[in-house]
């Protein structure tokens, strides 16, 4: 059993800003296999659902805030057995342009509030991650406004396609585990190359 987390803030507030970009790809890949997502007495809602009726997935999103991700995350891991080889971690990049994404074996915190959580909270940083890029277009010091303020429509024009790229990324990882993944994502980025094509990968 593998688990699919994005990080976000949770409530309406925070709906389609670009620190919760992790929210709209669970909520994009929930909405392809007609999944809702379940409350719980703690700290994170969870969903279950299967690939091609044979590999059987988790999705999660923290209820905490952002800095607070790996609390939950850790709950989660917890409660069903999971290690940090089983699941895989969406979350918002100021260091990619909009649009771009990354798969990624492991890594450090790379700045990010939510992944610092998590290591911290698991002490390890061997899970495996898609960083999606929000880019970096603001003002000195207004960082955090940045990524707590909405993603304009034109953003989340180029964005769209990028999501249903990371959703069959995710779909990959389901089926095979990290290195199935990174191999289709190798792929993907062949073609792309070959088309002189560049959907930001």
């Amino acid at each position: 059993m593998r688990a699919i987390v994005g990080l976000g803030n949770p409530g309406k507030r925070y709906e389609l800003t670009r620190h919760n970009v992790g929210f709209m790809v669970l909520d994009k890949f929930a909405e392809k296999y007609n999944l809702s997502f379940r409350n719980t007495e703690f700290d994170y809602v969870f969903s279950e659902g299967r690939v091609d009726d044979t590999s059987d997935f988790f999705l999660v999103k923290p209820t905490t805030y952002m800095n607070m991700s790996g609390v939950a995350i850790a709950s989660f891991m917890r409660t069903h057995n999971l290690t940090p080889e089983d699941i895989i971690v969406i979350y918002d990049d100021l260091n990619l342009e909009a649009g771009r994404i990354r798969p990624r074996r492991s890594g450090n915190d790379g700045g990010h509030n939510g992944v610092r959580s998590l290591i911290g909270q698991i002490q390890s940083e061997m899970f495996p991650r898609i960083r999606f890029g929000i880019g970096s277009k603001f003002e000195k010091g207004k960082m955090i406004d940045f990524v707590l303020s909405r993603f304009l429509d034109s953003e989340l024009r180029l964005i769209e396609p990028q999501i249903s790229i990371t959703i069959e990324l995710l779909e990959q990882f389901v089926l095979g585990g990290v290195q199935h993944m990174l191999d289709y994502y190798s792929k993907l980025a062949n073609q792309t190359n070959s088309q002189n094509q560049i959907p930001g990968l």
